[in-house]
């Protein structure tokens, strides 16, 4: 094991962040680290995990890794699990639960996806629902992240946005609550803080984790417009072309699961709940991050 210098005592309960160098796990490492957090950052390759901050320990390990894992699971009392979207998610997720559990910790806060228990033909949601149920039969006391669509997704395709005054996701007219991964990594924070520093056992809960507005396809490319000052469409919602696409980039079992989703986008929507916008704004202290403050961003940096 491998470890940057740490200003914590090694005798002092940690927390364990897994996909610590991914978009959304960086940042939870990072918002632990500003707030004095006691920090493992679990990593594949420990000198390709540059920038975490100061003080962090960054750990070498996998999720399929059973030795690695009970390597980096000693004095750690709270567990963030995120799980790539990868064939053998679930398993991944079931081998990090039951070591977890193996190690004595029993606090969680797990990263699943908003609608888990509806989209049970999109196979990345059906297999958080599974690790969500896990859990809960598994005794643990979690917190249990269901975020909607990432803003950040749009990145892949602003170049369409800009150079072609398209919007081509296929997110249909029901509308997704769309959240910004800043605010997800922020409240993981808040909860990975709120279970470590508690003096016993609290109960399981869920957490709807959403944006400000609720967007369609039109409604986003409205949005493009206003921010670019020029006309932007939406290029509708084509999913069989929108797998096609996706192929040249990704193996085609992902592909088809995105395309799943979107058609669920297109039948389900991905709307909040009542109060999960109000809740979301109390928990963090202010508004939560818009889709336009998202657009304009990326306006402002091409």
């Amino acid at each position: 094991m491998t470890t940057a210098s740490s200003a914590h005592p090694s005798s002092s309960p940690a927390i364990l962040v897994t996909g610590a160098t991914g978009t959304v796990g960086r940042q939870v490492v990072q918002q632990l680290a500003r707030r004095g957090a006691n920090v493992r950052a679990l990593v594949r390759d420990v000198a390709k995990a540059g920038g975490l901050p100061a003080g962090v320990a960054a750990v070498q390990g996998d999720l399929l890794d059973v030795d690695s894992l009970r390597a980096a699971f000693q004095g750690v009392d709270t567990l963030f699990l995120l799980n790539a979207v990868v064939p053998d998610e679930f398993t991944q997720a079931l081998v990090a639960l039951n070591l977890a559990r193996e190690a004595g910790i029993t606090r969680i806060v797990y990263l699943s996806v908003i609608h888990a228990d509806r989209y049970v033909n999109v196979p990345h949601f059906a297999g958080k629902y599974g690790v969500e149920r896990m859990i809960e039969q598994m005794g643990f006391g979690a917190t249990i992240l269901r975020p909607a669509y990432f803003m950040g997704n749009d990145l892949s395709i602003k170049d369409v946005v800009l150079a072609h005054g398209v919007y081509p996701m296929p997110i249909g007219a029901k509308g997704l609550a769309m959240v910004d991964t800043a605010d997800i990594a922020e409240v993981a924070a808040i909860e990975l803080l709120r279970r470590s520093q508690a003096s016993g056992p609290l109960p399981t809960t869920r957490i709807n984790l959403v944006g400000p507005d609720t967007l369609t396809g039109a409604g986003v490319a409205a949005t493009w417009a206003e921010v670019l000052g020029r006309p932007i469409v939406h290029g509708g919602d084509d999913t069989a072309a929108f797998e096609a696409n996706l192929r040249h980039f990704m193996p085609g079992w992902m592909a088809y699961d995105m395309r799943l989703m979107a058609e669920r986008f297109l039948t389900d929507g991905m709307a909040p709940e009542a109060g999960d916008v109000d809740r979301l704004t109390a928990l963090l202290g202010r508004p939560l991050r818009s889709y336009r403050d998202f657009a304009a961003q990326v306006a402002a940096q091409a």
